[in-house]
C-alpha cells in the first residue's frame, strides 16, 4: 500500500477524534491531504499535528462539534425517538458525563455505519 493511502486510512480513523480536540490541527491535517503527494515533510507535520491535538484536554464545544458531524451520518435514518434523544443529550452535554458518545456508539453499531465503526472517537483503541 502506498504511503499516502496508509496515512489516509490512519486519518480516517482519527479524523473525528482530532476534530474533538483541536480544530486548527484538524484543518492543518486536512490541508496535508489536499493533493496526492506525500513526503517526509508532510509525514513529520502529520505526526506533529496528531501529537499536539491528542495532548489537548477535551473541551465541550470541540466535542459537541465532532459529535454533530457524527450525528450527520444518522439524522436521515434515525427514528423520531433517537432524534429526540440526540437533542436532549446535546442540550445537557457535559464532558465529565459524556452520554452522547455512548449514544452515538450505539447508533453506529445499530446502523452499521462503516466509516464510523473504525472511528477512534467512538471506539478508542486500548493502550497496552
Amino acid at each position: 500500500m502506498k504511503r499516502i493511502a496508509q496515512r489516509q486510512q490512519e486519518w480516517s480513523s482519527l479524523k473525528y477524534l482530532i476534530l474533538s480536540k483541536s480544530q486548527p490541527d484538524y484543518r492543518a491535517i486536512r490541508k496535508l491531504f489536499a493533493d496526492d503527494g506525500w513526503d517526509e515533510a508532510k509525514e513529520q507535520a502529520f505526526r506533529g499535528y496528531l501529537k499536539h491535538a491528542l495532548a489537548e484536554p477535551s473541551k465541550k464545544g470541540n466535542l459537541l462539534n465532532a459529535y454533530q458531524h457524527v450525528w450527520g451520518y444518522f439524522k436521515k435514518q434515525a427514528t423520531e425517538t433517537e432524534r429526540q434523544q440526540y437533542e436532549v443529550l446535546s442540550v445537557n452535554f457535559s464532558v465529565d458525563q459524556d452520554a452522547l458518545s455512548l449514544f452515538l456508539r450505539e447508533l453506529t453499531l445499530k446502523y452499521q455505519e462503516p466509516y464510523l465503526l473504525q472511528s477512534a472517537l467512538l471506539f478508542p483503541k486500548e493502550e497496552n
